[in-house]
């Protein structure tokens, strides 16, 4: 199973911007065999869809409460996804998750937790008005 590690969290302002990472751990799967995401959770909420890229990195897929505003990113070398979080605002604070999606799982951009096999400790951030 792969083991995820997110960093990059913190405590900003509204309108700041911060870029979250997920490195994960060398396994039986290639890296760019797989696509990953990002999912949040709010204190008191469900956990929710942010972004998910597939396996090449040239298909991605962003919830519409972040459309604009945030981006995803791979990079292969470095086992690592990343988030560009932009102008950010107090609504986005939560703790940030992500995950790897389950072999021979196709992406399809829907967002869907169960295409989803594993997940990192999650990073806090946390934006002020």
């Amino acid at each position: 199973q792969v083991h995820l590690v997110e960093s990059g969290g913190g405590l900003v302002q509204a309108g700041d911007s911060l870029r979250l990472s997920c490195v994960t751990s060398p396994s039986g799967r290639t890296f760019s065999d797989y696509s990953m995401g990002w999912f949040r959770q709010a204190p008191g909420k469900e956990r929710e869809f942010v972004a998910e890229i597939n396996g090449n990195g040239d298909r991605t897929a962003v919830a519409d409460s972040v459309k604009g505003r945030f981006f995803i990113s791979r990079r292969d070398a470095k086992r690592t996804i990343y988030l560009q979080m932009n102008d950010l605002k107090p609504d986005d604070t939560a703790v940030y998750y992500c995950g790897v999606f389950r072999a021979r799982v196709v992406f399809q951009g829907r967002g869907n937790e169960e295409d989803y096999e594993s997940w990192g400790q999650g990073t806090q951030v946390t934006v002020s008005s």
